[in-house]
């Protein structure tokens, strides 16, 4: 009987968005291959954050590390490799974030285990999982498997939707012992990147900025817009290799997926690349000069016109309904 597991991501004592979609797809390829599901949480105090992925449903493998500097993904890729041999599960779904990407490349080398990357699906078919992936800027969809019958799977963000399931797992406390595996690290320095309060990939509401800005500093309205309507700030990759903003607030297929409950795109003209990011937001609302930019043809809104003229205005009347409601 297969075992299905993944591996989640706590920030700031809370699983993320990924995590807790990452639970109900392990979940639910377990229900379809009448295996188990378990969630793995690496971390120096993950128990509250392991009782909410519990009720998603699959038992969740809490294991505690020491609270020092040495790289998250690095320690996390050790402890898991000798989980790995020690449990043997059959499928290990890690989220394609910046940490589960590294983790998932260490997690190779240290396992020799073959890896399928960038599944926007993934389903239980012939005894495996079946890995759907997108390809050259959406324009082919794949169908992949695993030759033999076990495989770490990298899964885009926004894949799955988080649904709670009607019986919680239980938290089970792990003690792995990674240190021949860790080695000696020194780290010599941080870099901190700047960016918005609400990480993109856990916000609600985003407003993001193409070339249509204008400069970096185009992008205060932007912010402004964000803040105004308690989002996160959200950017082109256009805008980010041109340095006006940092690439954690890159969207599209070469930055992140995101799934916002509204999604407003200013001055960004949609090219299939950003598409491939903002395809699942609930609602998307464009704001743009030209009333032919690619972007009219998926946004659920269009507003034609100068985004300097319009986004302030917006911001403005968001915040003034919200002071007229108290």
């Amino acid at each position: 009987m297969a075992a299905i597991w993944a591996v989640g991501e706590v920030a700031e004592g809370r699983p993320t968005r990924l995590t807790l979609e990452l639970a109900t797809l392990a979940r639910q390829l377990a229900d379809a291959s009448g295996s188990t599901a378990a969630v793995v949480l690496v971390g120096h105090d993950v128990t509250t954050a392991a009782a909410e992925v519990a009720t998603y449903g699959p038992v969740v493998l809490a294991v505690a590390t020491p609270d020092d500097d040495r790289p998250a993904a690095a320690r996390t890729a050790a402890l898991l490799a000798d989980l790995l041999e020690e449990r043997s599960p059959d499928v290990v779904l890690i989220g394609a974030s910046s940490d589960g990407k590294d983790i998932a490349g260490a997690l190779v080398g240290l396992t020799d285990l073959p890896i399928l990357v960038n599944a926007s699906s993934v389903s239980w078919a012939d005894g495996g999982p079946r890995v759907e992936m997108s390809t050259f800027g959406g324009r082919l969809v794949t169908q992949s498997a695993f030759v033999g019958t076990r495989g770490i799977v990298l899964v885009r963000p926004a894949s799955v939707t988080a649904e709670a399931a009607a019986t919680s797992g239980a938290v089970e406390t792990v003690e792995v012992d990674a240190g021949a595996r860790l080695g000696a690290v020194r780290v010599t320095g941080h870099t901190e990147q700047a960016g918005s309060a609400v990480p993109i990939e856990e916000a609600r509401i985003i407003v993001g900025g193409g070339r249509g800005v204008g400069s970096p500093e185009g992008f205060a309205i932007i912010e402004d817009l964000a803040d105004a309507l308690g989002g996160a700030v959200g950017a082109t990759r256009a805008v980010v290799d041109a340095g006006w903003i940092g690439y954690g607030q890159q969207i599209g297929q070469t930055g992140k997926i995101v799934k916002p409950a509204l999604y407003v795109a200013c001055g960004i003209s949609g090219a299939i690349q950003h598409k491939v990011g903002v395809q699942t937001a609930g609602t998307i609302v464009a704001i743009n000069r030209d009333p032919d930019a690619p972007i009219a043809e998926f946004a659920d809104l269009l507003v034609v016109g100068d985004l300097f003229e319009v986004v302030p205005r917006l911001a403005a009347a968001v915040r003034a309904r919200k002071a007229a409601s108290g």
